[in-house]
């Protein structure tokens, strides 16, 4: 824009110096009349980038806006995340109190250990929808062990710490894996690529793309996205992490844009 104003001004300098030359009152007249139809030109196509301009200033604060918004949410959610991972640490010293303060006899540490791992799914059960299945079911496996002592509680006690420990890592990981979704009412296995416990994209077999997006009403969802772009940018972050590719810009959609 800056260059096609040079490029008028020149023209400006151009006709003023094209009726300096001009000594006759008729080529005096045209060139007058014919600089005030070019400074008319000018004019006009100068208003018409001011035009554009204003416009393209108007779409940058629509858009700063709405990042700005979208940054509210991000951290919303990150604040959301750190009080759950407050919770489990929480937990692991509740755990470590109460173990320390037991007698050593399993039907003392039984109670402790059968309430933490029921903190510990319910956490699961409304939280970040990466392998819930897994997840819960190793919980249920441990309580079961526990209350048919079929594990000492002492070392139960070792394998919840460890149970919510690798939650606490999850939090922490970046990565690729694969897991079974309901994706449009069906059962979908997927490539998910997992962020920390903030964003899950997902990509089907069949070269679908999207993203698992928290609703107040109905608590996770898997969606599919439609936009050109955002297909694009999903699948750009699956191929860097299937490379190894873990630093760098990425540009990603967000899943709580409403």
């Amino acid at each position: 824009m800056e260059f096609m104003l040079k490029h008028f001004l020149k023209k400006i300098s151009s006709l003023v110096g094209l009726v300096l030359l001009l000594s006759s009152p008729v080529a005096l007249g045209n060139s007058l009349e014919n600089l005030a139809k070019a400074l008319a030109k000018i004019r006009g196509e100068v208003e018409t980038l001011q035009t554009q301009l204003d416009i393209e200033k108007d779409k940058h604060g629509s858009r700063m806006s709405s990042l700005t918004s979208q940054l509210a949410d991000l951290s919303v959610e990150e604040r959301r995340q750190k009080l759950s991972i407050e919770k489990l640490q929480h937990s692991i010293e509740k755990m470590t109190e109460s173990t320390q303060q037991a007698e050593q006899s399993g039907e003392t540490l039984k109670p402790v250990l059968i309430e933490i791992l029921n903190d510990y799914r319910r956490h699961i059960q409304i939280g970040f929808p990466f392998k819930m299945e897994d997840r819960i079911k190793a919980i249920n496996d441990l309580e079961n062990n526990i209350v048919n002592q079929l594990v000492d509680p002492n070392k139960a006690v070792n394998q919840v710490w460890s149970l919510i420990e690798d939650e606490i890592r999850l939090s922490k990981e970046n990565g690729v894996y694969q897991q079974t979704i309901s994706l449009e009412g069906e059962k979908v296995l997927v490539d998910i690529a997992k962020l920390g416990t903030v964003f899950l994209f997902f990509q089907t077999r069949d070269n679908r793309v999207g993203m698992a997006k928290r609703s107040a009403d109905y608590g996770w969802k898997f969606e599919t996205v439609a936009s050109t772009n955002d297909i694009e940018r999903i699948t750009k972050l699956f191929d860097s992490l299937k490379k190894q590719i873990r630093q760098g810009y990425f540009e990603l959609p967000n899943p709580m844009r409403k």
